[in-house]
């Protein structure tokens, strides 16, 4: 991004000051803010100054800055940051803002820039001696699906070719820019397909054309054949006395059966368990056999020579 700086001091009117509706205007577009946050109104309030002096001048910083009881700096800040902020005087009947970005490029931007070099002046931001036009290049413009475009004070005209572009200026030179419709230039409404709409062809109608799933089919019949539900036994039927809790059984609660058809008896399953002790000769103690390779308390380092390692001199007590 170029460095944006304020005009040379020999064309910087001496004082600026809001007419009587554009100053209106200003302050109540400060009241839509929250009381102490007037400051937030910087730009729409920069943007109606510029509106009615056509550049950005020390003196309107220096006013809108007062205005809003804004530093000077702050000020001045917004007006260089922004590139709609035109820092110098511009075309008083067309300020032309070619834009470069990728997507106007790619779609003939840079004959678009040829025709204002040609029709306007070779450098930007150099005023016709008339003072009528002046133009730039600038980034992008936010309208790439109809590139290229330029814009022309608050609006955009898309979809641009060479000629179309000189019969614009055409039109601002005789005093009938009002005449330009902005947007596309070309066949196609916004920002959809040029040559028509390929999508939605169906008319929209009031009538409700949604229809709901069909209903799940019915459950079949039980068949005939199938065993009756076992009734309750008498445990799950017996009332209980209050206070008395009712013991819970394999029979009052299923979850607790076993998933094997066959149940094992308690003394079965501990002698599977002795014999499979014995098969791995497990005594209840630690298995040292195992463990040579331990680390740590359990490791046997420290028995061999009171742990003095191999080929080294015991040192004396207290030595670190």
């Amino acid at each position: 991004m170029s460095v944006r700086r304020l005009a040379d001091e020999a064309i910087q009117p001496a004082t600026f000051a809001f007419t009587k509706a554009n100053q209106a205007w200003a302050e109540k577009k400060m009241a839509e803010y929250p009381p102490g946050r007037q400051q937030s109104a910087v730009i729409p309030v920069l943007f109606r100054a510029q509106e009615q002096e056509g550049w950005i001048s020390r003196a309107i910083i220096e006013a809108v800055a007062n205005l809003l009881s804004m530093p000077y700096i702050r000020v001045l800040e917004v007006a260089t940051f922004y590139t709609q902020f035109q820092l110098k005087p511009v075309g008083t009947v067309a300020h032309v803002q070619v834009c470069g970005t990728t997507p106007c490029m790619l779609r003939g931007a840079e004959d678009l820039r040829h025709v204002c070099e040609r029709k306007i002046s070779h450098s930007a931001f150099e005023v016709t001696p008339d003072g009528k036009f002046s133009w730039e290049e600038v980034e992008c413009l936010g309208a790439c699906v109809n590139a290229p475009l330029v814009m022309i004070g608050s609006d955009t005209y898309e979809d641009l070719t060479p000629e179309s572009l000189e019969t614009i200026l055409d039109k601002f030179a005789a005093g009938k820019g009002a005449e330009v419709k902005p947007g596309p230039q070309v066949g196609r409404q916004y920002g959809a397909a040029e040559g028509g709409q390929t999508t939605l062809l169906e008319k929209p109608t009031a009538k409700r054309t949604y229809k709901p799933f069909p209903p799940p089919p019915e459950p079949a019949p039980a068949s005939a054949a199938a065993a009756p539900a076992p009734a309750p036994s008498a445990a799950a039927t017996e009332p209980t006395a209050p206070g008395r809790k009712r013991k819970t059984t394999e029979e009052t609660a299923p979850a607790l059966k076993s998933p094997s058809p066959e149940k094992m008896s308690t003394a079965t399953a501990e002698a599977e368990r002795k014999a499979v002790d014995a098969a791995a000769k497990a005594d209840g103690k630690p298995n040292k056999a195992m463990r040579e390779d331990a680390t740590g308390a359990e490791s046997p380092a420290g028995k061999i020579d009171a742990g003095k390692a191999p080929g080294k001199p015991r040192g004396k007590k207290g030595d670190t």
